[in-house]
């Protein structure tokens, strides 16, 4: 995983691709079927397409989260994730796309989508 410089709590917020991790909802490995957590979230104030953020732990710290965009097809944002972990990931995110977008547009709420979520085989 990549590591930003550090950025004080101002520039984190005023970052283009900021998401309060309090916004978003963390899916451990148990849920999907993935060696790391996969956070989502609504659209909010975003100005970018729907995106998905991934990290280590569950713990939220923006820096160390990879953001993963899922459209027009699923590609790697901000960070380094690896070829192997990007592949899973995609069967997965192919798996949820039509959860992930209802979620992302605020058409369910966050125990809708949670209930809705499949996990992927390894």
């Amino acid at each position: 995983m990549k590591k930003d410089t550090l950025r004080s709590p101002t520039e984190l917020l005023e970052a283009p691709e900021a998401e309060a991790p309090f916004e978003m909802a963390n899916l451990f490995p148990k849920h999907t079927g993935l060696p790391f957590v996969v956070w989502m979230s609504n659209r909010g104030g975003a100005r970018h397409d729907v995106r998905v953020k991934v990290s280590q732990g569950s713990r939220a710290i923006p820096s160390e989260m990879i953001s993963v965009a899922i459209r027009p097809h699923v590609h790697v944002v901000d960070g380094n994730l690896d070829a192997g972990d990007l592949a899973a990931l995609t069967k997965w995110i192919e798996l949820n796309q039509d959860v992930l977008l209802k979620y992302w547009e605020g058409e369910i709420d966050t125990k809708d989508a949670m209930d809705a979520i499949r996990q992927i085989q390894r």
